[in-house]
């Protein structure tokens, strides 16, 4: 199952709902809210295991490296690009394309400032048969690949590659989203994994291609992993990452290429040394079954989801045939679990809904907003109370069973993670005397 931080399990946490057109959250417990996003992140970086970098996989203390919440935001941002962009205007030349050239496409949509290039637009073709009207079948604009720029690899530490998807917008689309069967994804031919499967409707709106248009536009899949093998190439030797974002589709074909990448190594630099790839998802559907989920996991794929409590696609496919339905009783697994979809990585979910505009579950404005509303004054009271009490209570521990040194050990951890909330990370250092505390208290 894939794993959940829920801000209902917090003591005296409430959930976060939006009950008018104000887009103000009804909760009071902002620096909560944003403590629980944080420790969520937490847990995704660490896998189980150690704390480390979300952007380079390896244990970090420097500012420049460290992932925040900001972040969640500004991927959610490069989203909301895609759809702001997209022409819809039937009558337009561009029509089902981007509004703008690519050297102008953040100026246009009023990211400017955002430190990124866009190096390539990428066009999807949905494999669908059916005579639809005023919907031709050709290829799409989906979204396209930036890459930081000199100034922002000084301030991020690193050469951030960007790909964003953004959601169902037309027929077709849709008709494919709806084809909820699920089928093995094959994407590499040297070693198929007939038991990893995804849904047929993303895997077709990602492998389909135009071979016999007279512009011989190639796949989705195609576009994709020449210009990542083409980035990758071109700043071999920087400290590299794979970021990709998408929205309710869009973050299913985030998904399928980190996979893909992933699975034929393109972010391999060396036999100990790989690009971390990782995704986030914003109001996402499931995927692919078991099988899918843990071979993402094997091969290091990182996914952070941001799923809205009422937005009915993150609940799709395999409303039945689900995590939840795949074992009994915790010990056995029921024949039809192949055929089950499970959602990857670890969720953050939010709670919001409003009476006036409904389709605002799943509205990326409104995740957006929600993720905004937390200002970082709230949060730093509750931080405070929440360390002063672990300060109290470790210490007690430690003064009850006279160990002076626990005692000392103690103190400096609750210190040096004061020191470095702002960056909500651990390194080693605080790790380790942490995981010695754990190990006392279930002693």
């Amino acid at each position: 199952m894939a794993s959940k931080i829920s801000m209902s399990n917090i003591p005296a946490m409430n959930h976060v709902a939006y009950s008018s057109g104000s887009m103000v959250p009804r909760s009071h417990s902002s620096g909560q809210q944003k403590l629980v996003l944080a420790l969520a992140v937490l847990v995704w970086l660490t896998g189980g295991g150690r704390f480390k970098d979300v952007t380079t996989g390896r244990a970090s203390s420097s500012p420049c490296t460290l992932f925040s919440g900001r972040e969640i935001i500004r991927y959610g941002e490069f989203v909301t690009a895609c759809y702001e962009a997209f022409d819809l205007n039937p009558k337009s030349k561009r029509y089902l394309t981007c509004k703008y050239g690519k050297k102008s496409l953040f100026r246009e949509v009023g990211m400017g400032n955002s430190g990124y290039e866009v190096t390539k637009y990428i066009y999807a073709t949905p494999d669908v048969n059916i005579p639809i009207q005023n919907e031709p079948s050709c290829g799409r604009w989906i979204g396209y690949v930036a890459v930081s720029s000199d100034d922002a690899v000084r301030r991020l530490g690193r050469r951030d590659i960007v790909i964003t998807f953004r959601g169902t917008v037309t027929n077709p689309e849709w008709i494919s989203n709806f084809m909820s069967s699920l089928a093995p994804a094959r994407l590499d031919p040297n070693n198929p994994r007939p038991e990893v499967k995804v849904e047929s409707g993303f895997l077709s709106l990602y492998t389909s291609d135009e071979s016999d248009n007279k512009f011989g536009l190639g796949s989705c899949r195609e576009q994709l992993l020449s210009e990542v093998s083409r980035l990758v190439k071109r700043y071999r030797g920087e400290e590299l990452s794979i970021s990709l974002a998408g929205h309710s589709m869009g973050s299913s074909l985030a998904l399928l290429l980190a996979y893909d990448i992933a699975e034929l190594g393109l972010n391999r630099l060396g036999p100990k040394l790989d690009v971390p790839v990782t995704v986030f998802s914003f109001g996402g559907p499931r995927v692919g079954n078991s099988s899918f989920k843990e071979r993402c996991e094997e091969l290091g794929v990182k996914v952070l989801r941001i799923a809205n409590v009422n937005d009915p696609i993150t609940k799709l496919p395999g409303v039945l045939l689900n995590e939840n339905f795949r074992v009994f009783g915790g010990r056995y697994e029921f024949p039809w679990s192949c055929s089950c979809y499970e959602h990857v990585g670890v969720e953050i979910p939010l709670d919001f809904f409003n009476m006036q505009n409904p389709s605002c579950v799943h509205d990326l404005g409104s995740y957006i907003s929600l993720l905004k509303c937390f200002k970082r004054e709230d949060v730093q009271k509750d931080e405070e109370d929440f360390l002063d009490r672990a300060r109290e209570s470790i210490l007690s521990r430690a003064l009850n069973i006279n160990m002076e040194p626990l005692k000392n050990a103690a103190s400096n951890a609750v210190n040096l993670v004061q020191s470095r909330r702002t960056e909500f990370l651990m390194d080693d250092t605080i790790l380790g005397l942490m995981n010695s505390f754990a190990l006392y208290i279930l002693l």
